[in-house]
């Protein structure tokens, strides 16, 4: 459909002329209509002019006053560009408002705001305009085009076509898209819904318990039928919820905190900057499968602790338990230390296990039980592992989940393990639960062929593995990277429990679970307390001896106990205190270089002490009292002749007295 630039800066002079016959319209020669008399008329026939009426009800063809008769169209009832074209050369009064104009990104944005339907009926309606521009411009009339393409889509009849184009009428060609969507309008205002009922409403359906929508609206309707409340359909409130509720905060009040964190993204952690060995993770798994007891008893459900590398994700050593305890703990880390060195740093989560100080003690961000300054530090934290711990059951945080979640299926699934598989739930009980309990010793090796088949399997995922398995992935990077190594010492560390004991003040020997070890090295660390470390699973072999600043210091046996009357406990206690003050004499005799005379001989030989001159000594004679005691007074200093007279008076008067 031809259309002719828009003039928007032409003068507009205002006119009472809006009614047109066919001749005055074809004799203007405007856009959008035929040339001609004969078709302006035949036009106005095809869409019906005479049967349409303006806004106030009155019909836009009227007669022709004046001689030859006829009729008169109105202004509004030419196309778009036809009525530009007359308010442009000033002979209408207005220019049209069209639905769009050529700036009307409005149509555009709401365009973008509906769904994929709307859309698509926009696309169908603009190609069946299309064809209808294509076949004019082939040289059919517009009416004999539009019948042609009506009669090859079933839902475009010749009136909705013709609907269509009045609507595209002054809209540039590029904004025609939006003015084809078709907008339905609602069916009327939405109902009104009472504050109160709308409260009561939410309070009672905002709920964990999650009752239904239907179940809290009957509520809702039978509490404002009390209070003389009108209440709306079910339905007004279900679409008030869609329209004024957050979906985070429905879900946060109806299915909880973890659900709507679970609603947020996580993040996406690479491992660009990281190697084979450099960062692993620790959890432990309790499998679903009735396991004997290696002792007998009932059969209990086992407990896996793992380390996975998280680099390569494959699972570096495990441990099988009764539970998780730090035993099972250290012996895995001691695996791990054996068989691959000692990485740099070691996520676990906060739990009693993980975070217990024969592990954690003396880590930077470890917040579990009293901490003290004079405690040994911790496994991880004396080999220089940086500890971080991580969320309990999330595996963002500690990958190693994702594999329990496979080896809940691979191995406890397993067909070895049928009749024993408890179910991961007591509601998802297998039918032939409790049948019976794999052996100990028969499912460490189902559990050793599992993880060994998890860590082979190919086609891996992951960041790294890219389509190979773990062990390849883990090889490749760990044959390019440096690792520490483990010598007798960390091993020693690993493998052994700690203990703060203090060393005897008087023998120098440890007490610890109701033994006694004793070393003669023991004897330099008197009352001191020291940390001493165990095989917990042997308490008759030897302990070593830690100080405070985790240096080793020595290593003590186990002093045999023995019965009152045995005589073999008298003769190991002799030999004992044989041996031991043979080594301190040895030891006397080795410091000792020089006897005793030879040191005194050495010494500075004593100075005879100088006499000062002494001037008068004032003499000290016992004072006569008037009770006849004698005191000791001090005399006052006087001269040899006031003394001889003074002794001369003191026999006088004594003479005189007797």
């Amino acid at each position: 459909m031809a259309s002719r630039a828009v003039d928007h800066d032409a003068p507009v002079h205002r006119t009472t002329r809006e009614w047109f016959t066919a001749a005055e319209l074809a004799e203007l020669a405007l856009p959008g209509l035929p040339g001609d008399k004969r078709s302006i008329n035949r036009r106005a026939q095809d869409e019906r002019w005479t049967s349409r009426a303006g806004t106030d009800g009155n019909s836009l063809v009227r007669p022709r006053v004046g001689r030859g008769g006829g009729v008169e169209f109105h202004v509004t009832l030419l196309p778009g560009a036809a009525r530009l074209e007359l308010a442009r050369r000033g002979i209408t009064a207005d220019r049209p408002a069209p639905e769009l104009v050529e700036t009307d990104e409005g149509g555009w944005r709401w365009f973008d705001a509906q769904s994929g339907k709307i859309k698509a009926e926009a696309e169908r309606r603009l190609a069946i305009v299309g064809e209808v521009e294509l076949l004019e411009k082939a040289g059919m009339t517009r009416t004999a085009a539009i019948a042609a393409v009506s009669s090859r889509h079933e839902r475009a009849k010749t009136a909705t076509v013709w609907n269509w184009l009045r609507s595209l009428e002054g809209v540039a060609r590029h904004h025609w898209l939006p003015a084809l969507a078709p907008r339905h309008r609602g069916g009327g205002r939405e109902a009104e819904i009472d504050g109160f009922v709308w409260n009561l409403f939410k309070s009672d359906w905002l709920r964990p318990e999650c009752p239904t929508l239907s179940s809290c609206y009957d509520r809702t309707v039978a509490a404002a039928a009390l209070r003389g409340l009108s209440v709306p359909s079910e339905a007004a409130f279900r679409r008030k919820i869609k329209r004024e509720l957050d979906p985070g905060v429905v879900l946060l009040a109806r299915g909880g905190a973890e659900k709507a964190v679970r609603s947020i993204p996580d993040n996406r952690r690479t491992l660009d900057s990281t190697h084979a060995m450099d960062l692993v993770n620790i959890d432990g798994h309790q499998f679903d499968v009735f396991v004997a007891r290696p002792e007998g008893g009932k059969p209990v459900r086992p407990v896996l602790i793992a380390i996975q590398d998280v680099f390569s994700r494959k699972i570096l050593a495990w441990r099988l338990d009764l539970s998780e305890n730090v035993l099972a703990t250290r012996l895995a880390f001691a695996d791990l230390f054996e068989r691959y060195g000692i990485p740099n740093r070691c996520y676990l989560d906060n739990s009693r296990t993980f975070a217990s100080k024969a592990l954690t003690s003396g880590a930077e961000t470890r917040y579990r039980g009293k901490i003290k300054e004079e405690e040994p530090a911790g496994l991880l934290v004396s080999l220089g592992i940086q500890v971080r711990f991580a969320q309990i059951y999330h595996g963002q945080s500690k990958p190693i989940e994702r594999a329990f979640r496979d080896m809940s299926d691979r191995i406890a699934r397993h067909p070895a393990c049928a009749g024993a598989y408890t179910g991961n739930s007591p509601v998802n009980k297998p039918a032939n639960y409790g049948k019976r309990a794999v052996p100990w010793a028969e499912f460490e090796q189902i559990v050793a062929q599992g993880i060994a088949d998890h860590n082979a399997r190919l086609g891996r995922r992951t960041e790294t593995a890219r389509g190979r398995s773990f062990d390849e992935t883990f090889a490749e990077s760990y044959a390019a990277s440096t690792i520490r190594k483990a010598g007798p010492e960390q091993l020693r560390m690993a493998l052994l429990a700690a203990e703060q004991k203090r060393v005897n003040r008087r023998t120098g020997e440890i007490d610890l679970y109701g033994n006694r070890y004793w070393a003669p090295e023991c004897g330099r660390y008197l009352g001191e307390l020291v940390t001493v470390r165990f095989h917990p699973d042997n308490l008759h072999r030897e302990i070593h001896l830690y100080g405070r600043d985790g240096g080793y210091l020595a290593r003590a046996e186990v002093i045999q106990d023995f019965g009152f009357a045995e005589q073999a406990g008298a003769i190991s206690a002799g030999k004992r205190r044989k041996n031991a003050m043979r080594q301190v004499r040895d030891g006397l005799a080795a410091e000792r270089l020089l006897s005793a005379e030879a040191v005194a001989e050495l010494q500075a030989p004593i100075a005879e002490p100088e006499i000062p001159a002494a001037s008068v000594v004032r003499p000290v004679r016992p004072a006569m009292t008037t009770r006849g005691a004698a005191a000791l007074r001090q005399a006052p200093i006087v001269s040899s002749e006031s003394e001889t007279r003074m002794s001369n008076a003191l026999r006088l008067i004594v003479g005189g007295e007797k």
